[in-house]
């Protein structure tokens, strides 16, 4: 039996914290603190933390992020909570193939969901666009395509130097992302996909990604769907929000547009994301998408709402969903109080946004 099969009868589960690097470690914080009220307060679940320091730090001081068992560690728990990796002082790629890339992809995390909205008491830059004008989900295609990893350097050291980026694209990588995409797509009210694409450019495997959308669309004759050039969809997003519900991308373009679409919410601050192995045979990791900010990092001023976002999302998925809808609402109230970090255009700090939120769990769970 899993974990999570054994977990969920006591109703006890086994979280897994990785803070990393920078501001990840300050919203990691925060998340814990969160949930341990959402616990409390709900009385339906509790959760036992592990932390994890995989850090950059640790990286430049014995040479590796994970120790060897460090995936085997990962599969003892019920879920992942992520904070940030990533350090000036490490090379990005090195971080991200280190740490976080491998977890995905030997944890069957293929699925990657970004929801987007505009939350109660957060201003769009989009004139006119307020909560409700904007709610997408996007879904992002999460072991292949752009980030297969295949490739190489050669002649390295010279000036005749030569690098291949591999963007490796699978039939059964792509029907398992598109069913899950329409699946989201038929649980939303608008029934709506849109598709992104860029096969006019990429003549094989983009071409092999479309003519899989065709031939899956045929069985959700329910679902309304569309296409658009990766290029074309970020116009699209931009003046004409409200024509957009569920949206399936490749790894790296849904990994751009979902950067986009935090912006046009509000800030990248309060987007969350899942890392979602379907089967379940593995945890699932849930993290805010914002990175680890070197630049405010310790300072206590990191927005906490995608770190928030995310943890009601990780509840969601362990199968408690009026807490998570609690803990939204929570937030929802807490930013339509003002209570804010700058990057909203606050005054607020880490640890009053977060003891904002555990006092309004308090009220929204208790009604």
């Amino acid at each position: 039996m899993s974990p999570s099969t054994i977990r969920t009868k006591s109703r006890v589960f086994k979280i897994v914290t990785i803070p990393g690097d920078g501001i990840g470690v300050d919203i990691t914080e925060a998340a814990v603190a969160v949930l341990q009220k959402l616990a409390a307060v709900s009385g339906t679940f509790e959760f036992e933390f592990t932390e994890k320091d995989w850090s950059s730090k640790k990286y430049q001081e014995r040479g590796y992020y994970m120790p060897e068992d460090g995936l085997d560690q990962l599969k003892k728990f019920d879920a992942i909570y992520f904070g940030a990796v990533g350090w000036p002082d490490v090379p990005d790629h090195i971080s991200l193939w280190g740490l976080i890339l491998p977890i995905r992809n030997a944890l069957g995390q293929y699925v990657n969901v970004r929801p987007t909205r505009v939350l109660r008491g957060i201003t769009s830059p989009l004139k006119d666009c307020g909560p409700g004008d904007l709610d997408w989900v996007i879904v992002r295609e999460n072991s292949e395509g752009e980030y297969a990893g295949h490739g190489g350097t050669t002649h390295g050291a010279f000036s005749h130097a030569i690098a291949t980026e591999v963007s490796i694209f699978t039939r059964v990588g792509i029907e398992r992302i598109f069913r899950f995409a329409f699946e989201t797509a038929r649980s939303r009210p608008r029934k709506k996909l849109t598709m992104v694409t860029k096969s006019n450019a990429q003549r094989h495997g983009m071409v092999l990604w479309d003519k899989i959308f065709t031939e899956i669309t045929k069985e959700y004759p329910d679902v309304e769907t569309d296409k658009m050039l990766v290029d074309a969809m970020t116009v699209r997003m931009t003046l004409h929000p409200k024509t957009l519900d569920t949206i399936v991308a490749t790894n790296l373009h849904a990994d751009i547009l979902s950067d986009l679409a935090a912006a046009l919410s509000g800030s990248i601050g309060i987007a969350p994301s899942s890392n979602l192995d379907p089967t379940r045979e593995f945890p699932s990791m849930f993290e805010p998408i914002h990175g680890s900010a070197p630049d405010i990092a310790g300072k206590g001023i990191a927005n906490p709402i995608g770190a928030f976002w995310s943890a009601a999302e990780m509840v969601r998925w362990l199968g408690f969903t009026e807490a998570a809808d609690g803990l939204m609402a929570a937030i929802e109230n807490v930013t339509e109080a003002e209570i804010k970090t700058k990057d909203l255009a606050g005054a607020s700090d880490t640890k009053t946004v977060t003891e904002a939120v555990c006092k309004e769990i308090e009220k929204v769970l208790q009604k």
